[in-house]
């Protein structure tokens, strides 16, 4: 695995690619030509980690952490011979980039992998310039670095496998959603979002409305914070001239040309006004604001899809966590009614000498389907990954589904023997979908909840009960029905420092439904189990060891390592002890002998006579629904009491679940969670 890596340029991009890097602890080389572009870098990490401290983010120990781990160097030709991966960062010049990049050929490493961090220019040419096309990949992370949670990841025509590998798991090891995807102009994200720019500039070349009045159509047909003018204010339209242009010349397509306004503006050197609105805005204006912007956006995910660049929901995934998007193309396409889609996609290809949108015409009037989870099976083994890293992969009616019939299949083929559950993103899979559940409660139809977690009862024990070695890799956050899921696979993997475990059940008003008061116990014992439930408390890598909620803890460098161990047989793992892994760790002794079966009296006693661990557990379950509170305790009791016979609580959980979501606290606190606001239970 990649575990140095350097970055050529401490700009903005430079700068912020490499203080994320250190901030997933990896040791960082950050690059320039002087020393005062160095400090320049150093500056910017320093002031952009002092206001997260202030945000609390992250603690003064942790930044200083973090700064220690980038070392400043200048020249490219002082980059440390032996570092695993380089990324280029400078301006977005071919010649400047190739320069670079034969200083780097002849400075680094037989097995140093070079990277260009580049929107727009062809990673195929700069593979070549580099000198070692087998060991290039081009990267495009988009701004902020530190913050924005997307990149692609664009191999040349001569990029060996392992490089492609190695370069995916960095990004991953920094928490990003991947897009793969092929070498084209503009790749996946700025390939619709440039000409979406540009397209808001001819229509206001066009009189069709000021900047402000297209911004808010924008805003409104798209469900967006920010329109395309006040976007092109905020990065820059010099930015977006030269991308539209750019896009122009390699697609020779003169619809992307920079419209007249745009050029005049980066000419004056000025940005957009956007005060204002007039008072002749007519509908027919507004219609075909719409219709244009939604247009070149549809018909553009289209080529996209068709060219093979990447797949449809790998479009859709860029929109929403690249651009931040509520919904992507194809998902906007089946909230307009795909035929509607096709059409207003159609009138745009003829204004821009297109042919019209396959995909979108052979699809009819049927919504497109999504597929949320990826499948690869290689020598036995299935690489699952559950890829809704905009709602944090929560799970759905629809990735249960998939699940179900995914499973199905791995059962059915004898050659699969072990299989590896992974999340995008951050997240290993962040509970169920929250919206589902309101929905339910407020149109009466807790029914369709009952139905929903049955059938997740299904899979769950499916899982758990499979002749297929299971390992559940937990190296982001893992909450509620998550976790529940990982704990009905034989191993969970845990990263030190990245893995983050919680049931928030009881503070949002219901319970664990997918077997969580359960298994909690038959893992951990019912004291573990208690105080991860009834108080809600975090659990963090190394507690939910101790516990038993993970079987492993690991460096990330060493996670693969650990994987391989398991699915080559080498790992046995642990069966049902219902107690912690470690009883002799401190914390767990404490737990063990607060949340013991007199917890209640205990805790909810005169705050005078608590010590301060009983304080704040008492503070935790203070917070928390009283009928949640109530269940909970129960259910976890009868996981204690039923160790003959697993099936009897797993029931309970099921025959509680019509009381549970019928209480004004479960609509109350799982409303709470959609608004982010906390809410004083009532105990109805």
């Amino acid at each position: 695995p990649v575990q140095s890596v350097a970055i050529i340029g401490a700009g903005n991009m430079g700068s912020g690619i490499a203080q994320k890097t250190a901030q997933e602890e990896y040791d960082v080389q950050m690059v320039d030509r002087e020393a005062q572009w160095v400090e320049r870098g150093q500056t910017i990490i320093s002031d952009f980690l002092s206001e997260a401290v202030e945000r609390r983010i992250f603690s003064p120990d942790q930044v200083e952490g973090i700064k220690d781990r980038i070392t400043g160097v200048v020249g490219t030709e002082n980059t440390d011979p032996g570092t695993d991966l380089v990324i280029e960062a400078v301006f977005e010049d071919f010649d400047i980039k190739s320069a670079v990049f034969n200083t780097l050929n002849e400075v680094c490493g037989e097995d140093t992998i070079l990277a260009s961090n580049t929107s727009s220019l062809s990673v195929n040419e700069l593979a070549l310039a580099s000198g070692r096309p087998d060991r290039f990949v081009g990267l495009h992370f988009f701004y902020h670095p530190a913050k924005n949670r997307l990149v692609e990841v664009i191999p040349g025509e001569d990029s060996s496998q392992e490089t492609i590998a190695r370069t995916v798991q960095y990004c991953r090891g920094l928490g990003k959603v991947v897009i793969l995807c092929k070498d084209r102009p503009g790749f996946v994200v700025n390939r619709f979002f440039v000409p979406w720019l540009n397209e808001a500039c001819k229509l206001l070349d066009e009189g069709f409305g000021t900047p402000a009045e297209i911004d808010n159509v924008a805003k409104d047909c798209f469900d967006i914070g920010m329109g395309p003018f006040e976007l092109m204010n905020l990065t820059g339209p010099s930015i977006a001239l030269h991308s539209t242009d750019y896009l122009a010349s390699q697609l020779q397509v003169d619809r992307y040309k920079g419209a007249d306004s745009l050029r005049r503006l980066v000419e004056e050197g000025i940005q957009w006004d956007l005060a204002g609105v007039s008072g002749e805005f007519s509908s027919k204006d507004r219609k075909e604001i719409r219709n244009r912007l939604l247009g070149v956006v549809l018909c553009i995910a289209s080529q996209i899809v068709e060219e093979e660049i990447c797949a449809m929901e790998d479009v859709d995934r860029g929109a929403k966590v690249g651009l931040r998007w509520p919904m992507g193309p194809f998902e906007l396409a089946n909230d307009l009614g795909v035929d509607v889609a096709h059409g207003i996609a159609s009138d745009y290809a003829v204004l821009a000498g297109f042919e019209s949108p396959i995909i979108l015409s052979t699809q009819g009037s049927e919504p497109f389907e999504f597929k949320l989870i990826d499948l690869e099976v290689t020598n036995g083994v299935a690489s699952i990954t559950f890829n809704r890293p905009e709602a944090m992969n929560a799970l759905n009616e629809e990735v249960i589904s998939q699940l179900t019939d995914l499973w199905k299949g791995l059962e059915a083929d004898p050659s699969v023997h072990t299989a590896i559950l992974r999340g995008s993103g951050k997240a290993f899979v962040a509970g169920a979908d929250i919206k589902f559940f309101v929905d339910k409660i407020e149109d009466n139809k807790i029914d369709d909840i009952r139905e929903f977690t049955e059938r997740g009862h299904d899979i769950l024990n499916a899982i758990e009960s499979s002749r297929i070695n299971t390992i559940a890799v937990m190296s982001g956050l893992a909450l509620g029905g998550g976790l529940e899921l990982a704990m009905c696979c034989n191993h969970r993997i845990g990263v030190e420092g990245k893995t983050m475990l919680r049931f928030p059940e009881t503070g949002i008003g219901i319970y664990p439904g997918l077997g969580g008061t359960q298994r909690s116990v038959m893992i951990a014992g019912v004291e573990c189990a208690r105080y991860s439930i009834i108080a809600g408390n975090w659990l963090d890598s190394n507690l939910a060891f101790s516990m038993g909620y993970l079987t492993d803890v690991v460096d990330y460098s060493g996670l693969e390592k650990a994987i391989s161990d398991i699915a080559n047989g080498k790992v046995d793992h642990p069966s049902h002890r219902y107690l912690p892994s470690n009883p002799e760790d401190t914390l767990i002794k404490q737990i063990m002998e607060v949340y013991g079966d007199d917890w209640q009296s205990r805790l909810m006693g005169p705050s005078s006579e608590l010590n301060p661990f009983e304080v704040r557990q008492s503070k935790f379950i203070g917070r928390n629904a009283p009928v949640s509170i109530k269940m909970a305790s129960e259910l976890i009791d009868i996981a204690n009491k039923s160790r003959e016979d697993p099936t009897a609580g797993l029931q309970s959980e099921l025959d509680g679940l019509d009381t549970i979501f019928s209480t004004k606290d479960a609509l109350m606190g799982l409303k709470g969670v959609l608004s982010g606001e906390r809410v004083q239970f009532s105990g109805e």
